[in-house]
C-alpha cells in the first residue's frame, strides 16, 4: 500500500513539473513586446552580470524576458535592461548598430545568422564572448546556451553579420588571468537538468590538447563572406587552371572562391576571384587581408 502511495505521489509532482514546464512554440504566441526595464548601466560588467544570470533560461518563441526568451528577445532583453533601444526582430537589429568585421569582435558585440535556405536571410542572433565563444537562445537545445564559432561548423558557415551597441569607451576583452563567465561549473538556481552536450558547451576550459588549438584560432578565419554581390577580389589571371596550393591557401583563410574560364586568343584563361561581396567597403576590408596573406598584387572587380 505505501508503494503505491509513493508511486501516485510521484505521478502528481512529475505531471506538476511538466505542467511549468513552458512549451517551445506555443500553439498561441504572445507577440505583444514588452519593454524590459532599465536596471543596469551599458557596460561589459552589466552584461557580464546577465549573462552568467540567464544562462540555462527556457527557450520560448516570441518571448523577450524575463524569464522565457527566443533569440532576439534574449539581446533585446539584455541591451533594453541596460537603456539601450535596439529592435525586437533579429533581421532588424541587424540593420542598426555599427557594423564590424568578425576580426574586430569584442565583448557584447552581437553576430547574426542565416540558417535557413535563404543565405541572405538573418534567423538567429547571439553575443559574442571573446575567445569564439557566444550566448544565444538556441532552437535545438531550447535554452540560453553557449556555442562557439570556432568548434561549430554550422555557426562558423551562416555568420553573416556583426553589430556594435555598446558604447566603445565601455567596451573592453575579456582578460586572460579572469574567470570568463561560460567557464562556471555551478548550475544556475532554475536549471534542474541537462545533457552531456550541453555540459561540454558550457566547459570549454578542458583540457584536450585539440581543443585548446582550435579555440586559440585566429579570429580573422571565421567566414563571413555575403551570400551574393558583383564585388570580387581577383587574385591572378591564369593560362589553363591555377595551382591549387593556391586554390588551398584561400580556402585555408576561410575565403569563397570563384573560377572564371573563357577562351582568348585560342588559350583558356582562367580568372580567380575571392567573394563576392555585397559593397565596395566590404570588399576593401577583405582585401587587406588577401593582399597580405594570399596575393600582394591582388585587387578588387566588379562583375555584373
Amino acid at each position: 500500500m505505501k508503494k503505491q502511495i509513493l508511486l501516485f505521489l510521484s505521478l502528481i509532482l512529475l505531471s506538476a513539473c511538466s505542467q511549468k514546464k513552458p512549451a517551445h512554440h506555443p500553439r498561441h504566441p504572445n507577440y505583444a513586446i514588452t519593454k524590459p526595464k532599465v536596471k543596469y548601466k551599458p557596460t561589459k560588467k552589466s552584461l557580464k552580470k546577465m549573462v552568467k544570470k540567464l544562462q540555462g533560461s527556457p527557450y520560448v518563441w516570441a518571448e523577450e524576458g524575463p524569464n522565457n526568451f527566443d533569440c532576439s528577445g534574449f539581446t533585446y532583453y539584455m541591451y533594453g535592461s541596460m537603456g539601450i533601444d535596439i529592435p525586437r526582430v533579429a533581421r532588424n537589429q541587424a540593420k542598426v548598430g555599427k557594423r564590424i568585421s568578425a576580426n574586430n569582435l569584442q565583448y557584447g558585440d552581437l553576430i547574426f545568422f542565416a540558417t535557413s535556405h535563404n543565405r541572405r536571410k538573418i534567423t538567429h542572433v547571439g553575443m559574442y564572448l571573446g575567445e569564439g565563444w557566444f550566448t544565444h537562445a538556441s532552437t535545438v537545445k531550447h535554452e540560453v546556451v553557449y556555442s562557439n564559432l570556432f568548434t561549430s561548423p554550422y555557426y562558423k558557415k551562416r555568420l553573416r553579420i556583426c553589430r556594435r551597441y555598446l558604447p566603445e569607451s565601455q567596451i573592453a576583452l575579456a582578460s586572460a588571468t579572469e574567470q570568463k563567465p561560460w567557464e562556471t561549473q555551478t548550475t544556475p538556481p532554475h536549471k534542474t537538468r541537462g545533457t552531456k552536450v550541453q555540459l561540454e558547451e558550457r566547459k570549454p576550459q578542458e583540457n584536450t590538447q585539440n581543443r585548446a588549438i582550435v579555440i586559440k584560432a585566429p579570429m580573422k578565419e571565421i567566414e563571413q563572406s555575403s551570400a551574393s554581390g558583383n564585388f570580387y577580389i581577383q587574385t591572378g589571371s591564369f593560362i589553363g587552371k591555377p595551382k591549387s596550393a593556391l586554390i588551398y591557401k584561400i580556402t585555408r583563410h576561410g575565403f569563397n572562391h570563384k573560377l572564371i574560364q573563357f577562351p582568348k586568343e585560342g588559350k583558356h584563361i582562367s580568372k580567380l576571384l575571392i567573394g563576392p561581396y555585397l559593397t565596395r567597403d566590404e570588399a576593401n576590408i577583405a582585401l587587406q587581408r588577401v593582399r597580405k596573406e594570399i596575393k600582394k598584387d591582388a585587387f578588387i572587380a566588379e562583375i555584373r
